[in-house]
This record gives structure tokens, sequence and C-alpha cells, in this order.
């Protein structure tokens, strides 16, 4: 069998030349950008199955001009042609518009047997463009695929998860998103790359595609003001004998320790929700996920209480007691009964939303809770805010205003919607866990998900605890600096502490960690008493993960590295001299630690 294969490639800036253009959204006409890394994965893999099957393969990028040079390295390193998706008119797309425009795009180019696209973009993380893509394609979707096989029309995948792995096959055709892990990635000279025909790249208009509308106009989300991430630790960096720089950070944690109140949450009750109106704020609730699900509901009733509203919680059975979801802040239980997986429920939410039109919608920023929210916003054409770490109500228009971290984690940016229904995913563990309430027994209903069949699942691993990191008392978070054939020593001295190992993304994506122990903004937030942070370099979008915790210490050899302005204490040294001698002066320490109420 012959195979078409269009392959999604984003260009994204580096770091360094990350800038605000207008309408406080990313300047991408900057001349300094790449390639996506997940995206490199994607093309390498679309390239070798179309040479293995005597097919095609034609990548696909949106944005401005110099994006042609991401499609230019494509066609270098295998790719047949690119299709480069650029005017003026596009400016300001969100996801969902962008998404409508790279669907445009394909359908006019194709039919395609496989989409293949990364798991997710390093400026944004959220991985929301692949499943609307796919929704508006009406294609079945497998999302961080580490291994594939294709056989005739059969593709066979090993996914990762938040906790683990599944294997799962789909008929073509279908989109699947790359994981880190499943090959290679693609990369050629710049000689190479400046060396392809300009007429192996096509320019693709608004005007090509139809009316739209596109852009900021056909974006129900907007960008609002930023504000600085900020960190309000100590940051008391030291320096001398090893000896003498854990006995300084030791009086430095000690006394957080002992006088800083815990940052867990739980002062604040679960608003009572016995006397509103009938404005509706939706949660949905994922599988086995008791904690990401508390955090929702105490927020959702929140926002219920600042609109005058109930919440009404979207669960999969069983989950947990209709009375305990009540006591978290749930007025109302719908049942899912029928199938999981995330397209299928996504299809039943979207009958569900427009019977019921809620005025929010919240669901955990997960593997699974982003692509039920992100084809369900395509489905329906609805904002979506992806990876928030914060929800509220603009006392102005009343709408409700998402924080999402940009630039790296090192601000933050409010977003709203126009839509009537105002979705956002959350990343577990930034939203306070708030004491249960008194409250009547929830009112109950169902919801039927009908199973589909476009993906069939065949083998679910999971292979971590996804609550031992979010109740650790203190944590060790490893990054780049600790390789692979380290970790024996490091969980030594980890258990030595009665600590947990966290890790900063590109760890858990050369799989050294299971995600699960993913901190950040593209993982998750944890809550520790003690934080200590090796052989990482600090970047925000990790630090601000542990902003809860009670006190953070970073051992760095360099005495400049961006983790010390994220720390209450400093060691400069290798950690490999420092670590040792520092957890046993913290073994002491640790006993007290462990026994506080938390």
């Amino acid at each position: 069998m012959t195979l078409r294969v269009a392959v999604l490639v984003k260009s994204v800036p580096r770091a360094e030349d990350l800038a605000l253009g207008p309408g406080n959204r990313l300047d991408r006409s900057r001349p300094a950008a790449e390639t996506n890394p997940y995206c490199r994965r994607a093309v390498a893999k679309g390239v070798e199955l179309a040479r293995d099957a005597s097919g095609t393969c034609v990548a696909f990028s949106l944005g401005p001009p110099n994006a042609s040079d991401v499609l230019r390295e494509a066609v270098a390193a295998g790719a047949d042609r690119g299709i480069l998706v650029s005017d003026a008119a596009f400016a300001g797309s969100d996801t969902l518009a962008s998404s409508r425009a790279l669907v445009a795009a394909i359908e006019r180019e194709g039919p395609f047997d496989l989409v293949l696209a990364g798991r997710s973009s390093i400026d944004s993380g959220t991985g929301q463009v692949p499943a609307q893509v796919a929704e508006l394609l009406g294609l079945p979707m497998l999302s961080s695929v580490r291994a594939m096989t294709i056989a005739g029309r059969l593709a066979r995948a090993e996914c990762e998860t938040d906790d683990g792995f599944h294997e799962s096959e789909v008929r073509l055709p279908a989109l699947l998103s790359c994981a880190e892990r499943l090959c290679a990635p693609a990369k050629v000279t710049p000689d190479q790359r400046e060396s392809v025909p300009d007429g192996l790249i096509t320019r693709v208009s608004a005007a090509d595609l139809g009316p739209g509308p596109w852009g900021a106009a056909g974006s129900p989300t907007r960008v609002g003001a930023l504000r600085e991430a900020g960190s309000d630790r100590l940051c008391r960096v030291f320096a001398g004998p090893v000896a003498e720089q854990v006995q300084e950070a030791l009086v430095v944690v000690s006394g957080l320790l002992a006088g800083d109140p815990d940052r867990r949450g739980g002062a604040l009750e679960v608003p009572d929700g016995s006397a509103r109106g009938s404005t509706l704020v939706a949660v949905l609730a994922e599988p086995k996920r008791l904690g990401a699900t508390r955090e929702l509901l105490g927020a959702a009733a929140v926002l219920a209480g600042q609109v005058g509203g109930r919440v009404c919680v979207v669960v999969p059975s069983p989950l947990v007691a209709p009375a305990t979801l009540g006591a978290w802040g749930a007025d109302e239980v719908v049942e899912m009964r029928g199938g999981s997986l995330a397209g299928d429920v996504a299809a039943a939410l979207a009958g569900w939303v427009e019977l019921r039109v809620p005025w929010a919608l919240l669901a955990p920023a997960s593997s699974w809770g982003r692509e039920v929210a992100a084809r369900l916003a395509a489905h329906r054409g609805e904002g979506l805010v992806g990876d928030a770490v914060g929800v509220g109500v603009d006392p102005g228009s009343g709408r409700m205003v998402s924080w999402k971290p940009a630039f790296g984690g090192s601000f933050l940016a409010s977003i709203t919607s126009s839509s009537p229904t105002q979705m956002a995913t959350v990343v577990p563990g930034f939203l306070p866990v708030l004491a249960p309430r008194r409250s009547q027994p929830p009112g109950l209903g169902s919801l039927q998900v009908q199973s589909t069949d476009r993906v069939r699942l065949l083998r679910v691993e999971h292979a971590d605890d996804p609550g031992a990191l979010a109740a650790a008392r203190i944590v060790i978070g490893v990054g780049m600096g600790v390789v692979p054939g380290e970790y024996p020593t490091m969980c030594e001295l980890a258990a030595a502490l009665g600590a947990e190992l966290a890790a900063t993304r590109k760890v858990t994506d050369r799989g050294w960690l299971p995600r699960s122990r993913q901190v950040g903004v593209t993982g998750r937030s944890i809550s520790p008493a003690l934080y200590l942070a090796v052989g990482l370099s600090g970047k925000p979008n990790h630090m601000i993960g542990v902003r809860g915790a009670r006190a953070v210490l970073a051992v760095n050899s360099d005495p400049d590295a961006a983790v010390f302005a994220w720390s209450d204490a400093g060691i400069v040294a290798g950690w490999r001299e420092a670590l040792p001698p520092l957890v046993s002066a913290l073994v002491g320490l640790a006993g007290s630690v462990q026994s506080r109420p938390g």
C-alpha cells in the first residue's frame, strides 16, 4: 500500500529571542527561529514511513514568511515538498484558528492516509493543535507515540501517558502525535536547507483557503495583561568550603520549616452552593485522578459563588461517592457510562454542552484531559485556554480569566474567551485544595458515551504512583546534570531522607523518569515542605511548579545559575560533592518535617 503522509511542522522562537508582538502574543516575525523539536521527530518518521511504502510526505507549516525555513529543513530531510500557510490575515490566531487554517490546507492538498504532528510545541506545551486538527478532520488520534508500526491500513503504537504508557491500534486514516523517544530527530545542515529549490515550497494564502474567518477574527480567546511570575525566595547563595555552605544552608532551611505555615492550602473551605442560580460551572473529572478532581471542584465552587451559579461535575464511573464530590464542591454529579477514550468522551460531551451550555468548563491538563478538551473545543468552536495555573472572574466583564505561563514561565498572561462556554485545562497542583464543606447530597444524572471503536486499547501499563509525588514532604528535583547511571546513588540519598524524586521536562522526555514525575508548567505543581534542586538550571517553566514549597534549596556548581534566583538557599558546588554531606545534615531535620501534618 502506498502511503500519503502529511506532517505538521511548527517554527518556534529560540528562548533567548522571545518577544511580544501586537495583542501580547509572541512575535513570530523575528528571524531567529527553529523547528520545534517534537516536529523534527514527526518529519523523520513521516519521511521513513513514506519511503518504506513508496508514498509521499508533505510538510505543512502555519506562520510568517520566515517559517519557510522549517519547511526547507523538512524537505532537505526527505519530505517531498512543503506547504507554507502564510498571510497577514492569519495574525493573532489562537490554537483553534491555527487548526482550522492547517485543516483547510491539508484538505486542499489531500487526501492523506496519515497525519503526523509533534506531541506539543516548546513555546506553549499544551498539545492542543494536534487534537483539534484531528477533530476537525474527523480522524481518530493516538497521542505521544513513542513506538509505532504500520501494517496495511492498521497502525499500532505505544503511547506515553502521565504515569506510564498504553499500547493501542487504529485504522488509517488517523493522526498521531510524536513523542521525544519515537525516533532520532530530522536534522540537516544550513547548506542542505538553503539548497532546497524554491519550487518545492508552496505558499498558500487566506484567499486560497476560503472566507474564514481567519486570524484574530476567528480566534475565540484573547490575551490580556501580563504580570511577572516572580519569586519570593530569600536567594541566599553561599560560597567557600562545602561543609561550611551546608551548615549555612541548613540554618536557612531550618528557620523556614520551623516558622512558615504550610502552603498546601486547606485553610479555606469550599463555598456553600445551596442558594445559587442556574449559571453552570462544569468540571470534567478524569478516571483515577482524585487529587486533580478535588482541586478543580474547589476552583469551580469559588467561580460559581462569584457568578451566582452551581457546579456540575461529569465523572467516569466509578470515581468516588457522590457525597464526597458534593463536599468538594459539586452541586450535581453526572456519571459517564460507556467508554472512556478521549475521542468518544469528547463526542458525548459535545452534545451535553450544547444542551446545558455551561458558563465555564474546567478539565485537568493531563494527556487525557488535554485531548478531550481540545477535541470538544474544536467540535463546538469554543475558546480553550491550555495549561492554566489559575482561574478567576474579571470584575468588569464578568467573564472567566485564566492565567497561563508565558515566556518560559517568566510571566503569567491573562486570557479570556468570547465563547458561550469558556474552557480551560488546569495544571494539577497549582490550585489550592480547599477544606470540604458540609453539603446536601448532590443531584444525580448520567451521560452515555458511545464507543466508536476507532481506537482499540490493547494494553495499559502504569509505571508510577501519581499520588506519591503530590504527598511527599521532601522532594529532590533532578535535571540533566544527573545522568541515568547516577540514579541509583540519587535514589539512595532520597531514601535516606524519605524523599521522592521529581524531574524537569528534558529528563522525562528522555524517559529517565516517568512523566508523572515532571514538575513545572507542562507537568504538575507540588507543595512539599522542602524542595532540593539538584543538577538543574532553574528555568522558570520548571521552578514555577515548586512555588508552593515551604523551602527551596539548590545545589549547582555555577554561581550564576538561574536556579539560585528561585531558591531560599544555594550551595555553589558540584552535587556529587555536596549532596552526601547535605543529606546527612538533613536527616535529623527530615524526621520533624515528615511528621508535620499536611
